[in-house]
């Protein structure tokens, strides 16, 4: 067996699992999740009626690099949605289709790093855990650049030392943030461009949760942007990750995309042609809708909005809440400590949440997720609710 399989950690929900095994929550009580980043909105009905009606797609092999017209609805929504010229987004060479950011956020760094040279994958903490595994299983050693509040819960790019840059070879990105939901403004990703010339290494900016934000007027920015501002018309060193789970209720379907640096990309191209991910035809012919309509997209973040106002209403007088400029997560502080909050909530109130030590690491003298939780409100308006009164009912019982 690979050597590098024992350096992995165990999965947050294997932990959640273990954490809550053998408790008695009440019986009285519906259970409500506010633990897994699943999206529970419906799907939308055109998206789901397309992948019906192309399900005779079964009987052929899909193209490893998808199809002409999911890959130019791509190029479409991101000259849209990220001010980019629409004539530097070549569908031929500037984008991929992929199995969900997940697979592909793993997948990049097996494709990109050089074991040879000891090197590192900068990744926030906390974080989304595949990056952590994703360099692990490259042969790379991942260095945590803290969140914190102090700091907006943006990662500070100038306390990293030189010789850090000198052996980085990948930087993972999370905009808007899981789980804080902070958003890196354009001249952070600016900065960091910057740093990738001078020290050549490769952005991967996850930015799944880009489509769900608080202010209609102000979208965040995405790195493509950032390129197309500081005129990087080829996108050197740049790759955007995104995925129609969030923005389209689809969790299911495993649709995403890589876009940016057409070089990095060419050879990205020929390790899936060996991984085997290629998208299925009717899984292609249902993402081409979803990425051209917004109106569904509005409606979304409409629902979101409302959830976290009234979440917040509920809470609020026993719990200091801040919502976040984008996603879909609460990151409050705890009055205990998170795992023995999540413990007995779900004990006493039937109610899960995520203990933030699961999604951080010990680094450079502290845990940034310790004492903290990741609330996903992602249940139907009624059940997130219904959790935030039992969660108010548990905190005044403390």
């Amino acid at each position: 067996m690979n050597p590098d399989l024992e350096r992995l950690q165990p999965y947050p929900f294997e932990r959640l699992a273990a954490l809550t095994k053998g408790a008695q929550p009440p019986a009285a009580l519906a259970h409500v999740s506010l633990a897994i980043g699943e999206p529970r909105h419906p799907t939308p009905h055109f998206v789901t009626e397309a992948l019906i009606s192309h399900a005779h797609g079964l009987a052929s092999y899909p193209n490893t690099k998808g199809g002409l017209e999911l890959r130019s609805s791509i190029c479409a929504w991101l000259s849209r949605r990220f001010k980019v010229a629409p004539q530097l987004l070549d569908p031929e060479r500037n984008v991929l289709p992929v199995a969900g950011t997940r697979e592909a956020l793993f997948a990049i760094a097996q494709a990109c790093i050089d074991r040879a040279d000891t090197p590192l994958v900068l990744t926030p903490n906390p974080f989304y855990q595949i990056y952590e595994g994703a360099a692990l299983l490259a042969g790379a050693q991942p260095y945590f650049l803290n969140l914190s509040r102090d700091h907006g819960y943006l990662p500070d790019f100038d306390a990293v030392p030189a010789e850090v840059w000198r052996r980085c070879q990948l930087v993972y990105i999370c905009s808007p943030g899981n789980p804080t939901g902070a958003v890196l403004p354009l001249e952070q990703l600016t900065k960091l461009i910057e740093l990738a010339d001078r020290h050549d290494f490769i952005i991967a900016s996850d930015e799944c949760y880009s489509e769900i934000y608080q202010d209609e007027a102000n979208p965040p920015p995405g790195l493509l942007q950032a390129c197309a501002a500081i005129g990087r018309d080829d996108f050197a060193r740049c790759l955007v990750f995104h995925s129609l789970s969030k923005r389209s209720n689809c969790p299911g379907l495993r649709s995403g995309f890589v876009a940016g640096d057409a070089r990095i990309l060419e050879r990205f191209l020929l390790y899936r042609t060996y991984q085997g991910c290629a998208l299925p035809l009717q899984v292609q012919a249902a993402s081409v809708p979803a990425w051209r309509d917004e109106e569904h997209v509005v409606a979304n973040r409409a629902l979101y909005r409302q959830k976290f106002a009234e979440f917040v209403e509920i809470l609020s007088p026993v719990l200091p809440l801040q919502v976040p400029p984008a996603g879909f997560y609460l990151w409050p502080r705890l009055p205990i400590s998170d795992t023995e909050f999540a413990r007995r909530l779900f004990a006493e109130e039937h109610v899960t949440v995520l203990p933030g030590s699961f999604l951080s690491r010990d680094a450079h003298g502290t845990n940034p997720g310790r004492d903290h939780a990741r609330v996903a409100l992602v249940a139907t308006p009624e059940e997130c609710r219904e959790a935030a009164q039992r969660l108010r009912r548990f905190i005044e019982r403390l």
